[in-house]
């Protein structure tokens, strides 16, 4: 499979067999034109990683073509060459968009250099958007608590592995933050990332997506279209939700994982496929396998490697940690810097049993932060914005399907944060109020990871001696 697209334009047949020549030797894909009328049809009927366009051409101007693909949001990056150079040409060249500038006579080593800084640059801009819109979830992956320690070993045992892996947890949990760091820290970290929603799709949309497809393969498919399992060649590609994939596709994608080999839709090419497998779902799969909704065979191919994230509710000694990493950047995006939550309202928030798991944290902050009038976050507030939690209180402890331990557990921390808060963190002064020996409430505060005030540090260690 070729390492990249080009398109090479110049009015030159020599110039066009050179270069077409050596590229095709260092692993690209070409294709050539020798008009601004040619080159526009072939860039309606596919899409390239990179162009080169020459400046003075027989119907037009280079500059101008690249003028107008960008006015056509085409955000393919672009290199300009001419014979005849001058400052004022390379300039209004780049700042309509060009990423480079050639000068003619061709060095082929120069140019092979520079496109291969071309495509380079186009994918680190391309991670680095992920990296902005993924900023709002870097936070899931906070944690020191056994669960999360465990978590983030298993992923680094997986991300050297070139084996499929299938991730499960409730929503929110943060599967596609997970999918992000395996990929990461593999060997493929320097491929793409590319990413596909199976429950986000019709499906019918859904191959055209995965496969990409031809020209006129179906009404609208008006060029060529490389789909996700290309574009990620040499990377990973992540799909999430994938219990929610209809079974035709099932077994189209089993298919390709078994024959490491796609067809885009309406071709009869066969394209061989260099990617790794991260897929993710909140479903039973093995329920589902046996409803019928799921295919057997397709689950052990992708649940070579399970790791399961736990729920919030299994590391809820994280929760202080995870609410304030939240606050500051949601304070920082929101401008107020000064925000702060108070004990009261930590312990409202570790006694919550967080339904929506992470992101339910994380979006309850940013909440908190734009909603509360004043610089300090109390109880208050957050029963305000999670009438949640009154409301379980007000229907008791009991809730179907959790084990009594967890129960009593739960009761004991949200009595202790709250006395603590009511005490101002004095271990000492809470001791005396709940009738307990000091010795006794620091070993249940810190079996709970609760702390104290520093001041009753040396009071502990007498307690303990």
């Amino acid at each position: 499979m070729p390492r990249a697209h080009l398109l090479v334009v110049d009015d030159e047949p020599s110039i066009l067999t050179t270069l077409q020549k050596a590229l095709t030797l260092e692993g690209y894909g070409v294709d050539v034109a020798g008009g601004i009328k040619v080159a526009e049809e072939k860039l309606k009927k596919r899409t390239y990683d990179l162009c080169l366009f020459d400046v003075m051409l027989p119907d037009g101007d280079g500059v101008e073509l690249l003028q107008r693909m960008r006015a056509g949001k085409g955000d393919t990056p672009v290199i300009m060459m001419s014979g005849h150079a001058t400052i004022d040409t390379a300039v209004r060249a780049v700042r309509v968009g060009a990423l480079n500038f050639l000068e003619k006579p061709l060095n082929t080593d120069a140019l092979l250099i520079a496109v291969e800084t071309a495509l380079r640059l186009t994918r680190a801009e391309a991670e680095a958007r992920d990296l902005r819109r993924a900023a709002g979830t870097t936070g899931e992956l906070v944690g020191e608590s056994p669960a999360m320690k465990k978590l983030v070993e298993q992923i680094g045992r997986a991300a050297k592995s070139a084996a499929s892996v299938l991730v499960t947890g409730e929503r929110g949990t943060g599967k596609e933050l997970v999918a992000r760091a395996i990929h990461t820290m593999s060997p493929r970290a320097r491929g793409p990332l590319e990413k596909l929603n199976c429950a986000a799709l019709p499906s019918e949309l859904i191959e055209s997506e995965l496969f990409g497809h031809e020209a006129g393969a179906f009404t609208g498919a008006t060029k060529q279209r490389r789909g996700k399992f290309e574009r990620a060649s040499g990377g990973t590609l992540f799909l999430d939700e994938v219990g929610d994939m209809p079974l035709p596709m099932q077994a189209k994608l089993l298919r390709v994982l078994q024959e490491r080999e796609i067809e885009r839709v309406g071709g009869s090419e066969t394209i061989a496929i260099d990617v790794r497998v991260v897929a993710a779902t909140n479903r039973d799969l093995v329920a589902a396998q046996g409803s019928g909704g799921f295919r057997p065979d397709l689950y052990d191919r992708l649940n070579v490697l399970p790791l399961a994230i736990p729920p919030l509710r299994a590391h809820r000694e994280d929760v202080p940690l995870l609410a304030r990493h939240f606050l500051e950047l949601a304070a920082q995006s929101n401008d107020r810097r000064d925000m702060r939550l108070e004990d009261d309202a930590m312990a409202v928030l570790a006694s919550y049993s967080w339904p929506g798991n992470v992101r339910e944290l994380k979006n309850l902050i940013e909440r908190l932060v734009i909603l509360t009038p004043d610089d300090a976050i109390h109880a208050e507030d957050v029963r305000n914005c999670l009438p949640g939690v009154t409301a379980a209180k007000a229907a008791g402890l009991y809730r179907p399907g959790v084990p009594f331990r967890v129960l009593v557990e739960e009761a004991e921390r949200v009595i202790l944060q709250e006395s603590l808060a009511h005490h101002g963190g004095q271990m000492a002064a809470t001791a005396r109020a709940l009738d307990l020996e000091r010795s006794h409430l620091y070993k249940k505060a810190r079996a709970l990871g609760l702390r104290g005030d520093a001041k009753d540090e040396g009071d502990k260690a007498d307690d303990e001696s």
